[in-house]
C-alpha cells in the first residue's frame, strides 16, 4: 500500500450511533467547499454572533468556508450531545479559543484548523486539546519565517537537513508549534520559540521540551494526522492514555 492510499485509508466513515469514550480523541476531516444548498443549510443553524462573522468576509469563498466550517463543527457536536446544531452556544477565552457554554458540553472538548478548503475538527472529554493543518508551500523556505519564529535549535535542525526535506519539515514544526499553543489556550502569548518540537521528516512528533516548565512535555502526547497530498497537520492533548480515531465527515 502506498504512503497516500495509507493516509487516505486512516480517514474511516463514521458508525451512526457513535461515541467517545474517555481515552480517545476523535478527528474528523471535511471539505469546506459545499454546494450553496449545504452553505444556506449550515448558515441558518449558526448564532448571531457567528453570523456577523461571517458577514465581514471580504471574499466570497472566505465567508462560505467559514460558515461551513461553523457548520461541521455544529453538527460533529450535537452527535455527541445528541442535540440539534443550532442549540449550541459558545464562549471564547481572552485569546479567542472557543468552548460551550452551559450544562448540555459537560467535559467535552474541542478545537478547529481549516487550510485551503479543508477542515479538521478534534473532540474529546475531560482534557485540552489543539489542532493544527496547513497547506504546504515552497516558497516559505526563502521568506525567513523559521528565523523568526522557530527556536534556535529547530532552525539548526532544520538547515541541517537536505534541501529536498526542508518544506516538508517546516511545515512539521509549524503545526506542531501551533496545535501546542492552541492546546494550551494562550494564543501568541506564548511565544513560538519558547518550546522546541521534533521536525524533522520521518522523526515522531514529539514536545522536547520548553524554557518555561521541564514537565510540560510529560503533560502533552503530540501526533502527526495525514490530512491529504500537500497538507501537514498535528494534534497535541493532554495526557498520553489516549488513542485517536479519524473520521470523515460526509453528511
Amino acid at each position: 500500500m502506498s504512503t497516500s492510499d495509507a493516509a487516505e485509508q486512516l480517514w474511516q466513515a463514521p458508525h451512526e450511533d457513535i461515541s467517545l469514550p474517555e481515552d480517545e480523541v476523535h478527528v474528523w476531516r471535511a471539505p469546506l467547499g459545499q454546494p450553496p444548498s449545504k452553505v444556506t443549510g449550515f448558515f441558518r443553524t449558526l448564532a448571531p454572533d457567528e453570523k456577523a462573522k461571517a458577514a465581514r468576509f471580504y471574499f466570497e469563498k472566505d465567508r462560505e468556508h467559514f460558515i461551513v466550517a461553523r457548520g461541521v463543527l455544529r453538527a460533529i457536536l450535537s452527535r455527541y450531545l445528541k442535540g440539534t446544531p443550532d442549540e449550541l452556544r459558545f464562549g471564547y477565552s481572552p485569546y479567542g479559543k472557543p468552548f460551550l457554554v452551559g450544562d448540555s458540553g459537560g467535559d467535552l472538548r474541542f478545537n478547529v484548523s481549516h487550510s485551503d478548503g479543508v477542515g479538521l475538527f478534534a473532540v474529546t472529554r475531560g482534557r485540552e486539546l489543539g489542532i493544527d493543518i496547513e497547506r504546504m508551500r515552497a516558497e516559505v523556505i526563502e521568506q525567513g519565517i523559521a528565523e523568526l519564529f522557530f527556536s534556535p535549535s529547530e532552525v539548526a535542525t532544520l538547515h541541517a537537513l537536505p534541501a529536498s526535506q526542508r518544506v516538508d519539515a517546516f511545515f512539521n514544526c509549524w503545526t506542531r508549534k501551533e496545535a501546542y499553543i492552541k492546546a494550551r489556550g494562550e494564543g501568541l502569548s506564548l511565544p513560538l520559540d519558547e518550546f522546541d518540537v521534533s521536525l524533522a521528516p520521518g522523526e515522531p512528533a514529539r514536545l522536547l521540551g520548553t524554557r518555561t516548565d521541564a514537565r510540560e512535555a510529560s503533560r502533552w502526547l503530540m501526533v502527526e494526522l495525514a490530512p491529504g497530498a500537500g497538507f501537514k497537520a498535528a494534534l497535541v492533548a493532554e495526557q498520553k492514555d489516549w488513542r485517536r480515531r479519524c473520521w470523515q465527515w460526509s453528511e
